[in-house]
């Protein structure tokens, strides 16, 4: 059997979507279907306002633009992330200060990150791991302490809660992924969260190319022109519309992904309990939205051996981010500090095969190659 990390989930109603946008006549972005999407997370999760974006890389570049960053500023964020987290301020000129993570869960440690403010430090980025939410009672005390701004990677954590409270609502700004890895789909797209009524206008002038197009679209201006510095971030009606195909589909993807979290969690348990490798740790804080199913190894050794002892059996299980604080780029500007949980997290996280369609079969001989591997 051969069982593939990632297949894209298709709802069957994305060609009927694309041809009403053929038909319309209009295929470029901030059309009806853009407008359909940000109705539903701002109606769904109480965003105060929802903005589609090709991907979520651009949703964080926007958010280090509303941030202000200028060069030299400081930035705090987590050294397991995937690159565009930090790229994104680094475009700015931002001079990145990157925190370990918890010693439980991959998210930045709230301690790490106080240590590390200086009268530089201009912005806290959280990264919300597999969906599961960083403690951000203490990172928002910690920010509002030093008057400093709150972005929260959201890429993996759509549906997914703080106490109550959706990600991505509770930062300044959220940013969110429908990259084809993730839980609700486009093929690539994402979205920027705008959670404070002051930054709205800005945001969306730099959404639509540092103009005030999309006033001048509503009748409120009689004809635009270059306001502010932006990019083309608003994406095409026809990513908007198969992005709408996933959402209508949204409670049948998100129960489908969180049983599947589910019953890998309780086949793995037993081994787990037996000190052969330890599943995720979700916080109590948080909720589990269905993003990806990790355990964690003793040692890189093991996480090789046993990726390479899956993959011989015809499953495709994969490792995950390698820290930015010891990558090519960043390695000359390390300040000597050491980030051992992180490193832990990078060498022994192995990410096992996760999608919606995947079969009860699939998942049981997953299991199963585990146990063989660890001779269960």
């Amino acid at each position: 059997m051969e069982v593939l990390f990632n297949r894209p989930f298709i709802t069957g109603r994305e060609t009927h979507h694309l041809a009403q946008v053929a038909m319309s006549g209009k295929l470029s972005g901030n059309g009806a279907y853009t407008r359909m999407c940000h109705n539903f997370f701002e109606d769904r999760f109480g965003f105060r306002k929802a903005f589609l974006t090709t991907s979520c890389t651009d949703a964080l570049e926007m958010s280090a633009i509303l941030c202000n960053i200028q060069p030299g500023d400081e930035v705090i964020m987590p050294s397991y992330t995937f690159v565009s987290s930090a790229n994104a301020f680094m475009l700015r000129g931002a001079i990145i200060r990157f925190a370990d993570t918890c010693p439980h869960y991959p998210n930045i440690d709230p301690a790490a990150i106080e240590q590390l403010i200086t009268p530089k430090t201009k912005a806290i980025l959280v990264v919300h791991y597999g969906g599961a939410a960083c403690d951000m009672d203490a990172i928002m005390k910690i920010a509002g302490e030093h008057n400093l701004m709150v972005v929260e990677d959201a890429a993996h954590a759509i549906d997914s809660y703080y106490k109550g409270k959706p990600l991505g609502s509770i930062g300044h700004f959220g940013t969110f992924s429908f990259h084809e890895t993730k839980n609700i789909i486009c093929g690539e797209g994402g979205m920027l969260v705008v959670n404070d009524e002051k930054y709205i206008k800005r945001a969306e002038i730099i959404w639509e190319k540092g103009t005030d197009r999309a006033a001048f679209y509503r009748g409120e201006v009689n004809k635009y022109g270059w306001k502010d510095i932006g990019s083309s971030f608003l994406p095409s009606e026809i990513t908007a519309a198969m992005l709408y195909a996933q959402l209508e589909a949204f409670d049948e993807i998100q129960g489908k992904r969180k049983n599947l979290w589910n019953k890998y969690y309780e086949c793995l348990k037993p081994l787990a309990a037996k000190g052969l490798f330890q599943l995720p740790e979700i916080p109590d804080h948080a909720t589990v939205n269905g993003n990806m199913f990790f355990i964690i190894t003793k040692s890189s050794n093991e996480r090789n051996s046993l990726l390479g002892y899956l993959r011989s059996m015809g499953i495709l299980a994969v490792f995950h981010y390698l820290p930015l604080h010891s990558s090519d780029l960043f390695h000359d500007q390390l300040d000597g500090r050491e980030l051992p949980h992180t490193g832990h997290f990078s060498d022994c996280i192995l990410r096992l095969p996760f999608f919606n369609e995947m079969k009860q079969d699939e998942v049981e001989f997953v299991v199963e190659s585990v146990k063989k591997y660890y001779l269960v």
